[in-house]
């Protein structure tokens, strides 16, 4: 799996770092972008995309009208774009941190003990 992830994803993530190193330097944002900040920030998008599904049921959150769905996709990028940008300002690989999150979630999730549960892994 890892060796299908890195064809061209982490190229494009670490520009996506750049590009967003550079859109802060040149507003002079840097200064207010300490990792609590950002992590403040992240939190507060975060809680944005919640709103977008804020009292619709489960079958119609598949379903998004297009106002909802445009709503979903803006607070999603704004999600990854201050991820990004925190992992930029910890010294974090991010491709190279979910790669190997994914290694752990595998290890602590096999497929025989878990498919089809929804339980944590300390809970089985």
């Amino acid at each position: 799996m890892a060796d299908e992830l890195s064809i061209n994803s982490k190229d494009t993530l670490e520009q996506l770092k750049i590009a967003m190193r550079q859109f802060a330097e040149e507003r002079d944002w840097d200064q207010f972008h300490s990792p609590k900040n950002l992590t403040m920030a992240l939190a507060g998008e975060t809680a944005e995309l919640l709103d977008c599904f804020r009292w619709v049921t489960e079958e119609a959150s598949y379903q998004l009208d297009d106002k909802s769905a445009q709503a979903a996709k803006e607070e999603l990028a704004d999600v990854l774009l201050f991820t990004v940008r925190l992992a930029d300002k910890l010294n974090i690989d991010l491709f190279a941190a979910a790669q190997e999150k994914m290694l752990k979630n595998a290890d602590n999730y096999p497929v025989e003990q878990v498919k089809g549960k929804a339980k944590k892994y300390t809970e089985y």
